[in-house]
């Protein structure tokens, strides 16, 4: 069966240092990664942001106080998915580190997940979603060739 259609804007905000998360998030990459997460058509757009624009957007949106690793704003789910993925480029890089992982692998793990709750997947509502969305991301980014992103808990 053929992947979903994808049109993507990649954005990258005002970073520190924007080199090492330009190089982990080829835009390719990008793509697939969001590509196979996706169960219809989608329109995402995919912004990097530092700590201040995350920190802000999180109190604003979530009313939480702290940058935190992945927003998702969901506006449609059918169709065609809508959605825009903000992603903390300073978070993702210490946790990448905390964890042992690469950046490009945590980048990829969170775009599936954000894109997983922009088709209505939610671990706050219960411990079996939870485990049902931990679940999914794992068999789809086994699917891609990276490991399972929660296996180190």
């Amino acid at each position: 069966m053929p992947l979903p259609q994808l049109t993507l804007s990649l954005q990258f905000g005002h970073l520190q240092d924007p080199a090492p998360h330009r190089a982990a998030l080829p835009r390719h990459k990008v793509a697939r990664w969001i590509r196979h997460a996706l169960e219809a058509d989608a329109e995402i757009t995919v912004r990097i942001v530092d700590a201040e624009e995350g920190q802000s957007l999180n109190r604003d949106y979530r009313h939480k106080d702290y940058a935190t690793n992945v927003l998702t704003f969901d506006y449609a789910a059918e169709p065609v998915v809508m959605a825009d993925l903000v992603l903390c480029a300073p978070v993702i890089a210490r946790e990448a580190q905390e964890h042992g992982k690469t950046l490009t692998d945590h980048y990829a793990h969170l775009l599936v997940h954000g894109t997983l709750h922009a088709q209505g997947w939610d671990h706050e509502t219960s411990e079996a979603d939870a485990e049902a969305m931990e679940a999914r991301e794992i068999d789809i980014l086994a699917g891609l060739g990276i490991a399972n992103p929660y296996a180190s808990r």
